[in-house]
């Protein structure tokens, strides 16, 4: 019995399956068809073409001293309304003039004519409004796009003390607009592609081009076209799909929602590339220690930029290896320990039954369950998870014998270490791999923290971005490069764009700098 109803249900999923690959073949094949110069026509074909969707609008009505019958097609909430209803509505109902032979004058920019139904369903989804004249077998489209949209703010991952508090947002031409402002310069370039089948994205690739190398640009440009998704949601999305290694855990593209951020690596040759609907914007080509700079870096002096930049360093290796240094002094190099500290760290793991690894992974668990649930709840309640979770369940875990007062520290350095670092995608690959580098600590001790640092510095040589080494400017050595790298030196001393980025023109100021009231 159960047999011949999983037949059925075959059955019944193949048909089902046909009969949906058999409407869309339709439905494809009707865009393509030309407009009819019926009007009525028109309208059944549109509604056939939109089932199911109350947000469409056909407003018909007559226009010009002819009377001639029209219908505007727009699709509520996409468009604006004060838009038609100046630029369309109003000079077409009360100034017959404005239609001469059947045909509309404009009184709104970005207008432009259409014969097929693909052209007049794009328009539609897009935002803008369609007009269809009785007799006419061509559609006026009008730029009529105007969905919510929020206002520039301060970007939420990327503070900064010094920068602009503008942020990126969700709308393509805003983004552009705003770099736009940074960069007036002629030699500013877009590019844009489409990206997805059934949610058309527009994608597009920034830079300058007397700066930029075409290489990278053909092979981002190929990458990009090679896409074939149903939509595209996010940057976050597109980097997955075109990054060289997929598999590794380390961001290969830098993601930011400063548009000043943007602007300065844009002026060290690299690409911006930019997806509407997005509120950051992907960067390439990427190196590790690019991971590492700040907006705020270039702000101030650069003794101040040189001592933070090498404190994120510190910190990188501290929220990476902290918890396995723990675990392989307790569990196999314990003679490095003064006898004191020794015999405190004893007393206060006197009272806890699990292993060092186990005391550790329960910890660093609890930590990232907290911080993930300060995230998604409310900004009040968040902070209220973070005092809850840090201070109550750490002192109440340690009073009652699950974790050690050292544990304790322990994670609390980890993951105070782990903010610093001003990238959020290198912070989580750090967090996702201090779990590896303290299994083979308590496998093996250092010597297990040895072979795990070794294999990480491995594949950051390994790894490329866009073909460019990852691991410049450290391998392969570029001293040029050095002067931004570790340590910030003054800006009058970095007259060279980083090699790094392969830039055509590497030479970027003038090394003289004025004293005083030198002019």
């Amino acid at each position: 019995m159960f047999f011949f109803s999983k037949i059925l249900n075959q059955k019944r999923y193949q048909q089902k399956e046909e009969q949906t690959k058999s409407n869309r073949q339709q439905n494809q094949s009707a865009k393509q068809d030309p407009l009819s110069q019926d009007l009525s026509q028109n309208i059944e074909e549109a509604k056939r073409l939109f089932p199911l969707s109350p947000d469409l609008v056909i407003y018909r009505f007559v226009a010009g001293a002819e009377k001639a019958p029209v219908a505007l097609l727009y699709l509520d909430g996409l468009t604006d309304k004060n838009a038609i209803n100046n630029h369309i509505l109003n000079p077409m109902l009360h100034n017959p003039s404005e239609v001469i032979q059947g045909m509309p004058i404009p009184s709104i920019s970005g207008v432009r004519t259409v014969s097929t139904w693909d052209d007049v369903v794009a328009a539609i989804l897009t935002g803008e409004s369609v007009l269809l004249l009785e007799g006419q077998q061509q559609a006026w489209i009008y730029d009529t796009k105007g969905w919510p949209q929020r206002a520039i703010e301060d970007p939420q991952l990327e503070s900064s003390l010094k920068g602009a508090h503008q942020g990126f947002v969700e709308t393509g031409m805003q983004n552009i607009a705003l770099l736009r402002r940074y960069l007036p310069n002629n030699e500013f370039r877009i590019k844009e592609q489409l990206v997805g089948q059934r949610g058309r994205s527009k994608v597009w690739i920034l830079y300058l081009e007397d700066i930029a190398n075409p290489d990278i640009l053909e092979e981002l440009e190929t990458r990009i076209s090679k896409v074939d998704v149903d939509a595209l949601i996010n940057t976050g999305e597109l980097a997955q799909y075109i990054e060289d290694s997929p598999n590794s855990p380390f961001p290969q593209f830098i993601m930011t929602e400063r548009p000043d951020s943007a602007v300065s690596q844009m002026l060290q040759g690299r690409f911006v590339v930019i997806v509407d609907r997005s509120p950051g914007v992907i960067i390439a080509p990427a190196t590790f220690t690019s991971f590492f700079q700040s907006v705020d870096d270039y702000s101030t002096r650069w003794q101040i930029a040189s001592f933070i930049r090498l404190l994120r360093f510190t910190a990188f290796m501290i929220a990476m290896l902290l918890p396995a240094l723990y675990i392989a002094v307790i569990s196999f190099n314990y003679e490095i320990i003064p006898l004191q500290l020794l015999l405190s760290i004893a007393e206060s793991r006197a009272s806890v039954p699990f292993p060092p690894l186990l005391e550790a992974v329960l910890m660093e668990i609890t930590l990232e369950m907290m911080r993930e649930a300060g995230i998604r709840l409310p900004a009040p309640v968040g902070q209220t998870i973070g005092i809850v979770g840090g201070i109550v369940v750490g002192q109440a875990a340690v009073q009652a014998g699950i974790v050690s007062n050292i544990m304790v520290i322990v994670v609390a350095s980890t993951a105070i270490a782990s903010f610093i670092l001003p990238s959020y995608d290198m912070g989580m690959a750090v967090r996702l791999l201090r779990f590896p580098m303290m299994l083979m600590a308590s496998l093996f001790g250092f010597i297990g923290m040895v072979i795990g640092f070794m294999t990480l510095i491995a594949h950051l040589v390994a790894l490329e971005s866009l073909g460019t080494p990852y691991g410049s400017p450290l391998a392969p050595f570029r001293w040029s490069d050095m002067k931004d790298t570790f340590v910030r030196l003054p800006l009058w001393k970095m007259t060279d764009r980083p090699k790094s980025a392969r830039p055509t023109q590497d030479i970027r100021m003038d090394s003289k700098r004025p004293k005083g009231d030198e002019s």
